[in-house]
């Protein structure tokens, strides 16, 4: 005898309904939350001289170049002010046709430049068109665009690196700040601030400037990850650009590591290059090439090298000529209207053009020894020559080179143009926390040493005084970085002074010193070395230390000096184990000592010190100096360290109060022993004291480290940094120029609209469906308000403001706005009715099917039916009703018939008529009873176990029941049948043979298919089915309430 439970099935309605609403509610609280993947891309600008590469990593699209906005995949570096327009990339390469003198491009060889280098004349005789002058201030260059208006390189590059971050931006569809910025692997201090500069003044923040041989050698790299072993590989990767040349030697291997294990390694072991080798000048020889054929054509008296617009003109079709002669033997060169409407055409053969850069081509292999002098390394210990760079297109560059090298043939498996931005946005994932790539380790070396200057006093052998220049490697040729190094002064107590110069420059070329710039960095006057000599005047000195960082840029920073002293301390008893963790316990909840910590130095882990080596001079002058140095280093101080560290000791021992224990003692034994034995005693005493004197003397010290900061005045002897004003000055007027764009897209995209907007409404008017729907009044005023806003945009319009512009837009828009309303509406009229139509036959046909069910196989209740009916009558009666009145509307009269009425009568007939539908999806069939042959128990014996089961339904208890499952539970007595005895007695059944069983108890056992297990009298299942009907009639009734 089994019996429905309808309050356990309402139980378990209500928990899922609570659960739903709070899930719905998580995740609305959730959806407020800003996403965390909206700011996290980042990028990486491959900054050449000529062309600049932007690639960008975020989310979902690993390492990709942005394409700029005419969907290339490199962009000029190159930018236009001319007036109130300022242009960038292709565009302001467009215009350097028309008006060289407003284009700026090439800047990269300007940076950290002063004034009077001869860079700057090169460049001056390269762009004649360009008014160079001088910074007052910092004695570096800038560009006078006009009378009124200056701008320096940094200025420039600045608006394209914004421009760049705009790129990505658009790419990536989401802000962007952080950066990773290649650069020449030969840039100095001077010209890597430069950089910086100009990120600061766009608003970027640069993770790194990553030289751009380490960048490509790291793109190499990354995509050969499973060839990288213990094993040392070394690649040579010749980089020849625009500008320049770079051959770069890098060692590939497996290294351990603490942090993450065995992880591949790449290390800068040589680099060679060649500042004035590069594709450009190639391109202006055959540029002034090209001059010399047409002068030499004599179509006009005057010189073409004179006109700056023509030799734009010849430049361009030069870089296209140089391109074309790469791939053949000859080319026609030609320029229209190249100077006085006078069209000029030249065959230019590969020979003549290899003739025009014979000196170029030797300088090839230049960079290759070079970076073999600096690795110390021989061509035979290099496995492979791979090229970089456009300009190892041409076949003379790569004959050359491949005769230099002396190996079967040059590696061309790498993109020679976007190697250096795909690695440099590697590095960019690598150093931003938003992103989990694999570790990578990258080594670079600095190309230039740099070292540390300073004079001191020494006496000499006679008694005479005289003063000493030393010189102190810091980083050497090829040092690795990033790295810390600590230098000692060890002879001064007083304030000095020392400097920060470039090393050993020998290896350069006369050239490349010419524009290398100044050779000292900066002047460090130190201040507060004596005060902080008088305020530890009992300490031991370990001298004055100067902290040095070269970070992941490349870029020197001195981070702090400070002067060291060293102290005895002694050692304390050791404390009790009960001691220790009392005074731990007291440090967990806030406890310990209230008196400040002294400032003790930390050793720094990663910090090297350096050691004073000798110089040039001091080789010269032998071992006597070179011990003079290691008297420097080892003896800071006149007085002996032994002596210094006595002396604290001994205050200490002094200072010590006398153990006085003893003397109680000594007066008992007085009056027991009497004179002799308190003699005894006494000497005794006094030898137990001189021991515990003598242990306390021999007890270990402890030494304690004392740093007292010194202040650091800096005085940058190479370019200048520009002051904070400054910065502050250049941000605003790139802020300002940003502004200016934008108000003027903003105002180009309103004038197009109302343009659009007048052409578009005029020609509507005369098309069928707006006559149909517009008045003759509505009509003349429309078209004269459109022809009036068209006279007025060819008058006024084009200097009108945005705002002037937008609100004539709107004006417009309202005047038009309930034609188009109309219109719109007689377009939706028919698919909205239709869809009606057919909704309303399918909830009909539904209903008279759900009504035609049986009663006793009914699963919808009277009330649900009935609410279907009511909505089908009432939207039946609505449309037809409405349709009515709307055909007697005009058509010029705003119809009554609306289509998102309509749609809201689709959408209430579709939610009663699914809600239906769900509930028959989910309903399950009712039980029927068995016909038994063999077993017929009385009917007396049904009716009482029905009667006993009716009066003993016990509550249920929570459990997780199938979705829609009807629960059955066996009453409370057992039949006397066998087969009913030997189920269990709280057994949980659900129908579908979705079985569920308690805690604790072993599932139920099947039976075999088509064998009877119901021993229930015919009785009993008709009581049963009679209650299984009634309880799921009041259990829909109670889900049609709580759902309506």
């Amino acid at each position: 005898m089994v019996q429905l439970i309808p309050n356990h099935l309402k139980w378990i309605e209500v928990t899922m309904r609570r659960k739903l609403t709070l899930s719905v509610l998580f995740c609305l609280v959730l959806a407020l939350f800003p996403s965390q993947t909206a700011t996290v891309a980042v990028m990486s600008v491959d900054l050449g001289s000529e062309w600049m590469k932007v690639a960008i990593v975020k989310p979902g699209v690993p390492m990709e170049i942005a394409l700029n906005k005419e969907s290339r995949r490199k962009t000029p570096v190159a930018v236009c002010l001319k007036e109130n327009e300022r242009l960038f990339g292709d565009n302001a390469l467009g215009m350097s046709v028309k008006n060289p003198k407003f284009v700026y491009r090439h800047l990269q060889s300007l940076l950290g430049k002063k004034h009077d280098n001869p860079q700057v004349a090169i460049y001056q005789k390269r762009f004649p068109e360009h008014k160079l002058v001088k910074d007052e201030i910092r004695g570096t260059v800038l560009f006078r665009n006009s009378e009124e208006m200056e701008y320096s390189p940094e200025e420039l590059l600045g608006m394209v690196l914004n421009y760049s971050r705009a790129l990505a931006q658009d790419f990536a569809e989401q802000p962007i700040k952080d950066a990773v910025i290649t650069v020449p692997a030969f840039f100095n201090q001077a010209e890597r601030r430069a950089v910086l500069q100009a990120a600061q003044m766009a608003g970027v923040k640069v993770l790194q400037l990553i030289n751009d041989n380490t960048a490509v050698a790291l793109n190499y790299g990354v995509f050969r990850r499973k060839d990288i072993n213990s094993t040392a590989q070394n690649i040579m990767f010749y980089d020849m650009g625009s500008g320049s040349t770079t051959a770069t030697i890098v060692t590939y291997q497996t290294v351990k590591t603490k942090e993450s294990g065995t992880q591949p390694q790449l290390q800068i072991r040589g680099v060679g290059f060649d500042r004035s080798l590069g594709g450009f000048e190639m391109e202006l020889r055959l540029r002034d090439h090209l001059a010399k054929l047409f002068n030499e054509q004599k179509k006009t008296p005057k010189d073409v090298r004179e006109n700056h617009r023509a030799m734009a003109k010849l430049l361009k079709e030069a870089q296209r000529l140089k391109t074309v002669l790469s791939a053949n033997a000859d080319f026609m060169a030609q320029v229209e209207g190249l100077m006085e409407d006078i069209d000029f055409k030249a065959k230019v053969t590969r020979v003549e053009f290899e003739d025009l850069c014979a000196d170029l081509f030797e300088k090839v292999p230049g960079p290759v020894h070079e970076a073999l002098s600096s690795a110390e390394m021989s061509l035979d210990e290099i496995e492979q020559v791979i090229l970089v760079g456009g300009a190892t297109r041409v076949p003379k560059v790569q004959e050359v080179l491949l005769k230099a090298v002396g190996k079967e043939e040059l590696g061309k498996n790498i993109n020679a143009d976007e190697a250096g931005a795909m690695g440099a946005v590697y590095q960019a994932a690598a150093l931003s926390k938003a992103f989990k790539v694999k570790p990578f380790l990258v080594r670079e070396a600095a190309v230039f040493p740099i070292q540390v200057e300073f004079t001191r006093e020494t006496e000499e052998e006679d008694g005479s005084k005289s003063l000493k220049h030393n010189k102190r490697v810091l980083f050497q040729r090829m040092a690795p970085y990033p790295q810390r190094k600590v230098i000692t002064f060890n002879r001064y107590t007083d304030d000095f002074a020392f400097y920060i110069n470039y090393g050993d420059l020998s290896f350069l070329s006369e050239d490349d010193l010419s524009v290398f710039g100044s050779f000292n960095l900066t002047t460090v006057q130190l201040s507060g070395v004596g005060s902080s000599f008088q305020k530890h005047i009992d300490a031991e000195s370990k001298g004055i230390k100067a902290h040095f960082n070269m970070d992941e840029s490349g870029v020197l920073l001195l981070d702090r000096v400070e002067s060291v002293f060293e102290t005895i301390v002694e050692e304390k008893e050791e404390e009790s184990t009960l001691t220790k963790l009392g005074n731990t316990i007291s440090s967990l909840f806030g406890g310990g000592s209230s008196e400040p910590s002294t400032n003790v130095t930390e050793p720094v882990q990663d910090e090297e010190e350096v050691h004073p080596e000798a110089g040039k001079e001091q080789e010269e002058q032998g071992q006597k100096e070179e011990a003079a140095n290691q008297e420097e280093k080892l003896e800071p101080q006149e007085t002996p360290p032994q002596e210094e560290e006595a002396a604290p000791t001994q205050e200490k021992t002094e200072g010590e109060p006398v153990d006085t224990k003893a003397d109680p003692q000594d007066e008992k034994e007085e009056s027991k022993s009497g004179k002799a034995e308190d003699e005894k005693r006494t000497d005794e005493a006094e030898k137990t004291e001189a021991e515990k004197e003598v242990e306390k003397k021999a007890k270990p010290q402890k030494k304690s480290k004392i740093s007292e900061d010194v202040a650091v005045e800096l005085q940058v002897n190479d370019i200048l940094n520009p002051s904070l004003e400054a910065i502050t000055s250049s941000k605003k007027k790139l802020q300002d120029l940003t502004d200016r764009d934008l108000e003027k897209h903003e105002r180009e995209k309103t004038l197009n609209s109302l343009e659009a907007f007048i052409f578009e409404t005029q020609d509507k008017m005369y098309q069928e469906e707006y006559q149909a729907v517009v008045s003759e009044e509505e009509k003349e005023e429309i078209t004269a308000k459109l022809s009036e806003a068209s006279a007025w945009l060819d008058e006024e319009g084009y200097s009108a403001t945005t705002k002037e512009l937008r609100e004539k837009l709107q004006e417009l828009r309202k005047l038009c706005k309930a034609v188009f309303f109309r219109v719109e509406e007689r377009k939706k009229w028919p698919d909205r009715l239709v869809a009606l139509d057919n909704m309303l036959n399918q909830s009909s046909f539904f209903l008279r099917g759900a009504r035609s069910i049986p009663e006793d196989d009914q699963i919808f209740t009277d009330v649900e039916l009935k609410t279907l009916e009511k909505v089908i009558n009432e939207t039946t009666t609505w449309k037809n009703d409405t349709v009515a009145e709307q055909e007697k509307r005009s058509p010029t009269e705003r119809p009554v018939l609306l289509s998102k009425d309509i749609e809201a009568k689709l959408s209430l007939l579709d939610r009663e008529v699914n809600y239906l539908l769900n509930k028959a999806k989910f309903a399950k069939p009712k039980a029927k009873p068995k016909n038994n042959s063999t077993t017929t128990p009385p009917k007396s014996s049904s009716k009482a176990n029905s009667s006993q089961t009716e009066d003993k339904v016990i509550p249920p208890e929570e459990t997780k029941d199938q979705e829609g499952a009807e629960e059955i539970r066996p009453g409370e007595e057992h039949n006397t049948d066998s087969s009913s005895q030997s189920q269990p007695k709280d057994e949980t059944v659900t129908i579908e043979g979705n079985d569920e069983v308690r805690p604790g108890e072993e599932p139920p056992i099947k039976e075999p298919a088509g064998q009877n297990t119901d021993s229930s009298s015919p009785s009993q299942l008709e009581d049963e089915t009679a209650t299984t009907e009634s309880t799921e009639k009041n259990q829909s009734e109670n889900h049609i309430g709580d759902e309506l």
